[in-house]
């Protein structure tokens, strides 16, 4: 297989479309109300048949105490800190009601809180929600597990980051998304370079297994100048992984968005010299590309598992651990039970009306047939390999793939045609120029996006 990439110009403006992420398969639009928490309990029960199963939890913290005007997270600005609280109170019964679920013997290995700002929670509030759940579930107590969080580096002290780490968390995640001025006021999150070089050290000081720096692209404001001095800044400050995200601007769907003067948003061509440098500058400094927005330095464990084959994805993105069982926990956040998905509520009340009866704040879900398995077999092998293994697929689903799959090669003839992909009896193979495509490529492979073309995604480049 070759991770190697190529960015030609043309190919990437012709194949820059609307399409998922696939974070997951079927994708969230698929989630329906049908969904019950029985189905949800059953999926769990059913997990519980494997013991060796690992667990991975994600807790969803909503407050923030300002508004990026980018963002498209379900989140909560407040000033009232008590809401933490209070928000705290409801997410330990809500462990109080999924714990028992799962069998005590299965290892948690992995957690992430996401927000929102986990770090909104109060130092002693972080602890609080740690012991409750380490109480609940089964802590893997070795430094293999992986206990992460996104920092926005204006809530935090350096203090903090070495007080975090005693909490346990061994990985990092620092939203920068751009260091110039200008482009911070255009999106109302001014933070400084020192700021976040002194959190680093910090974090590096703690010792941090990783440490990850976001960054978007496509921002009101930003030129090729501006942006290269912030690659420049974080390849000084070498994190072991850059996530770049091309923004999606997509105000009819985020309030937040309308906050941005649409003469500030850069052209689509600014856009692709933005991306393009991006890869180029990243990888001449030794990143090597992940896929999908994702870089990590050679020694790095995401790179080492791209190189031998075992890297995954999941809901949180690229990942050593995917093969866990994920608990969803806190308004909005999302489980993946044995063959299912399930979302909690997104409404903060209706949240805490379901806890108060004793209730699972499930909102919907989807229970995933033998196609959903294959087509996500199938996805996944593009998203994390680079390549589709057909005999694998036919082995072990028992099925002639181009039969079975015989719209989805007609798709892929004129990406072939265009050198995307290459086609062969026993894989289908991205080249370096499809590197970039690889979403339009899965779409091929997607039942319901060619039932339905959806709207609301981002671009797919």
């Amino acid at each position: 297989m070759t991770h190697a990439m190529s960015f030609d110009r043309d190919l990437v403006k012709k194949y820059d479309r609307s399409g998922p992420r696939y974070t997951s398969y079927p994708t969230a639009p698929q989630f329906t109300s049908a969904f019950s928490v029985a189905d949800y309990q059953a999926a769990a029960a059913a997990s519980n048949l494997n013991l060796e199963a690992p667990l991975s939890l994600y807790i969803h913290i909503p407050f923030c105490k300002s508004l990026c005007y980018y963002c498209a997270c379900n989140k909560i600005i407040t000033h009232k800190t008590e809401r933490a609280a209070e928000y705290l109170t409801y997410l330990k019964q809500e462990i109080d009601l999924q714990a028992p679920l799962f069998a005590k013997e299965r290892l948690v290995t992995q957690l992430h809180l996401g927000g929102g700002t986990p770090t909104y929670f109060t130092q002693a509030q972080l602890q609080e929600l740690m012991d409750y759940l380490a109480a609940a579930f089964n802590f893997d107590r070795s430094e293999q597990h992986q206990f992460s969080l996104e920092v926005d580096p204006r809530t935090v002290t350096p203090e903090q980051i070495f007080a975090l780490r005693e909490l346990g968390f061994n990985r990092l995640s620092f939203g920068v998304q751009d260091f110039d001025l200008a482009v911070q006021q255009a999106v109302n999150r001014v933070q400084s370079v020192e700021q976040v070089a002194n959190l680093m050290q910090a974090a590096r000081q703690a010792e941090f297994r990783s440490i990850s720096v976001d960054l978007i692209y496509g921002l009101p404001l930003q030129t090729e100048a501006s942006f290269k001095q912030t690659l420049e800044q974080i390849i000084a400050l070498k994190p072991d992984r850059i996530a770049a995200y091309s923004y999606a601007h997509l105000p009819q769907l985020v309030k937040a968005q309308k906050l941005i003067r649409p003469e500030d948003m850069p052209p689509p061509e600014r856009k692709l010299q933005l991306l393009e440098l991006t890869i180029n500058t990243l990888c001449a400094a030794g990143y090597v590309y992940i896929g999908m927005d994702h870089f990590a330095l050679p020694d790095d464990e995401l790179a080492q598992a791209r190189a031998n084959g075992t890297l995954q994805r999941n809901f949180q993105g690229y990942s050593t651990h995917a093969d866990c069982d994920l608990v969803g926990l806190g308004v909005s956040s999302i489980s993946k039970i044995n063959n299912t998905y399930s979302q909690n509520v997104k409404e903060l009340s209706q949240y805490y009306q379901q806890l108060t009866t004793r209730q699972l704040p499930l909102q919907r879900g989807y229970l995933l047939n033998t196609d959903d398995l294959l087509r996500r077999d199938v996805i996944s092998q593009l998203m994390c390999h680079n390549l589709i293994d057909i005999k694998a697929i036919e082995t072990k689903y028992k099925i002639n793939f181009s039969e079975y799959f015989a719209d989805a090669l007609e798709q892929l003839q004129e990406m072939v045609d265009d050198e995307l992909v290459t086609l062969s009896q026993n894989a289908i193979t991205l080249l370096p120029k499809g590197n970039l495509m690889m979403r339009n490529v899965a779409m091929a492979f997607d039942n319901y996006l060619n039932q339905k073309r959806g709207t609301g995604f981002s671009r797919t480049v």
